[in-house]
């Protein structure tokens, strides 16, 4: 996957952290900048570490992070950043690394107080955007808005400021008693600018964290004399916030509040919807985000039509009925999203694609219908069939698949568990 299901500081994290720094405590923020070869997190993945024993999120699970406690607590009392790098060799097999045979940069940078100039807080809210900061200086930060049409061309301003070190709208900068920069001013060359912009609207919209390149026929102008050349420009890292992924479930089962709580778990945004009213109560349904009262097919043409699906969401209908199940269904295999699900037997699936033959939807997209819904792992629970629809996804998002779809085997659809 080229994005993560959490973002780097959500929820109950990113208000934790903004109540420690508020109090006046530091913390150091470590965050995964480059990886290579089997990188056990992906780029952007963060750990927060405090004073007194303050350790929250993981970056390896465990074989690099007591030394990168002993990094946070270093760079909080200095207030220098550091970059370093694990990986594994023989020679150094003793010594801390990864034994997953690839590699991690790793930026740890102490944060003070939120600075809505520095883009401290829109790293901590966890809102949608993205965060650019020179890896140089990370005391320079730019927060980005979720891209749109005109989104670019805003940046621009911001950007020249950031990628010239001079003081303005999301850079920060010491600045000398008459106001203006402690340092040289770099001119930004228009062009290079424009197309970092463009590029920068392209990544964030894809969700691509990672180093940005700077275009290599664009330079820094230094009083109109080219200084600095895109190859020795400050090194950039963008880290794209995007919404958690949405996991829509259609039904009022207790399969589907144990589906909706598994999802909630692995970070989906969670709605359940469903024409019915008298059974979608808050207490059948604690762990919906949403609860939609409504024809479920007619909800999702809603919030595709209000840009609110993508190519991450989730789709499962738990139903049973129908007039309800067979134009949700049709809807969900018209959308592009990540996963639609079908929950039933196997003369269930049999009678439900014939219909929706006969419905017109075509033998294209019937092949991206999961029915019956998830993988054959031999359960039966209400936590069980969760689990094996969740395992799914995740293995259609990943690409891979460690157990067979119940739609590719034969024979029971549920085992026993020895006792």
């Amino acid at each position: 996957m080229s994005d993560t299901l959490a973002a780097p500081l959500q929820g109950a994290l990113a208000a934790a952290c903004t109540r420690w720094l508020e109090a006046g405590k530091p913390l150091a923020l470590a965050t995964i900048v480059a990886t290579e070869g089997s990188a056990p997190r992906p780029l952007g993945t963060t750990m927060v570490i405090g004073e007194g024993g303050l350790v929250r999120g993981s970056l390896s699970g465990g074989c690099v992070e007591s030394d990168l406690i002993e990094q946070g607590l270093e760079v909080l009392a200095t207030g220098v950043p550091e970059r370093r790098t694990y990986g594994y060799t023989d020679a150094a097999a003793w010594e801390v690394g990864l034994m997953c045979g690839g590699s991690i940069d790793v930026l740890v940078q102490p944060l003070a107080a939120p600075d809505p100039a520095a883009g401290l807080d829109a790293l901590l809210d966890g809102a949608p955007g993205a965060l650019l900061w020179s890896l140089d200086e990370p005391s320079r930060r730019l927060a980005l808005p979720v891209p749109r049409a005109d989104d670019a061309g805003e940046w621009e301003g911001p950007l020249a400021a950031l990628l010239a070190g001079a003081d303005g709208p999301g850079a920060t900068g010491e600045a000398d008693a008459t106001g203006g920069a402690s340092e040289p001013v770099l001119f930004v060359d228009p062009a290079l600018v424009r197309r970092l912009a463009a590029q920068l609207a392209a990544r964030t919209a894809a969700g691509e964290t990672g180093i940005v390149s700077l275009p290599t026929d664009c330079g820094l102008l230094a009083e109109g004399i080219p200084a600095l050349p895109a190859p020795d420009a400050p090194e950039l890292f963008l880290l794209v916030r995007r919404p958690a992924p949405r996991l829509i479930v259609s039904g009022t089962t207790d399969l589907a509040a144990a589906l909706l709580a598994q999802g909630r778990t692995l970070g989906y945004d969670t709605t359940v919807v469903d024409p019915r009213s008298t059974f979608l109560t808050r207490e059948r349904f604690p762990a919906a985000d949403r609860i939609v009262v409504a024809r479920p097919d007619r909800y999702l043409r809603e919030e595709d039509e209000a840009g609110r699906l993508d190519h991450r969401t989730v789709i499962a209908c738990l139903g049973h009925d129908p007039k309800i199940d067979d134009p949700l269904v049709e809807t969900a295999l018209s959308l592009p999203v990540a996963y639609v699900g079908a929950m039933g037997s196997r003369r269930t699936h049999d009678e439900r694609i014939r219909r929706l033959l006969e419905r017109g939807v075509t033998i294209a997209q019937l092949e991206a219908l999961h029915s019956p819904i998830g993988l054959d792992l031999g359960g039966s629970t209400p936590a069980e069939f969760a689990l094996s629809v969740m395992a799914e996804v995740v293995a259609e998002r990943t690409g891979r698949a460690a157990a067979q779809p119940l739609r590719t085997t034969t024979g029971p659809l549920h085992g026993s568990i020895p006792a």
